[in-house]
């Protein structure tokens, strides 16, 4: 009786853990409409350009331990907007991002650092024109609560940091172009349907 007793305890506090622990994970589904990656580059010293892919993904936030927390996206690369056609098309070629051959990159963090209570380190692995490198995102929180256009619990994350497209592979016109290249992520997502 007494060890029945106990196996109903040990039941009851693993269950108790279980749905502790899930309800301390909440997924967010990362909005298209509102989440991009901008990258800057030099041209030549003479001017610095631009360009912009959409992007989509999940975030699971831990709000227990935010440390936790997990994030996976999927950068457009086949959806690079410069504002000139001519020069995305220049881009979408082989010597430059290839999209027809790798139409996304992707980014998968793998630890997060937190700094303060809105800005976290973000390291994960960046895979870019075939190739997966480490990256280190800084990140801050800009906002989380109800969203008034849809009424849904949401968050948004600003985020920076640069890589060498030569790790990735990119070497057309080096240096004269430059091996740096600056990256600005601005993302919104909602929490998910239960």
């Amino acid at each position: 009786m007494k060890r029945n007793f106990i196996y109903f305890l040990t039941f009851l506090f693993s269950m108790i853990t279980s749905v502790a622990s899930y309800a301390a994970e909440e997924k967010y589904t990362i909005d298209p409409m509102h989440s991009f990656i901008v990258w800057r580059v030099d041209h030549l010293g003479f001017s610095t350009q631009t360009g912009k892919w959409p992007a989509n993904g999940l975030i699971l936030l831990n709000n227990t331990d935010p440390s936790k927390s997990k994030v996976d996206v999927t950068i457009k690369i086949n959806s690079l907007v410069t504002g000139i056609p001519e020069l995305n098309k220049h881009l979408e070629e082989s010597m430059f991002f290839d999209s027809t051959k790798y139409p996304t990159a992707t980014f998968v963090g793998q630890k997060i650092n937190l700094i303060s209570k809105d800005t976290a380190d973000v390291r994960g692995n960046l895979t870019l024109h075939g190739i997966t490198k480490p990256v280190t995102l800084h990140v801050h929180l800009n906002k989380m609560g109800q969203n008034p256009v849809n009424d849904k619990m949401s968050v948004g994350f600003s985020a920076d940091t640069a890589i060498n497209r030569s790790d990735f592979g990119i070497k057309a016109f080096l240096p004269m172009v430059g091996d740096k290249v600056h990256l600005v992520i601005d993302v919104e997502a909602q929490k998910a349907a239960t």
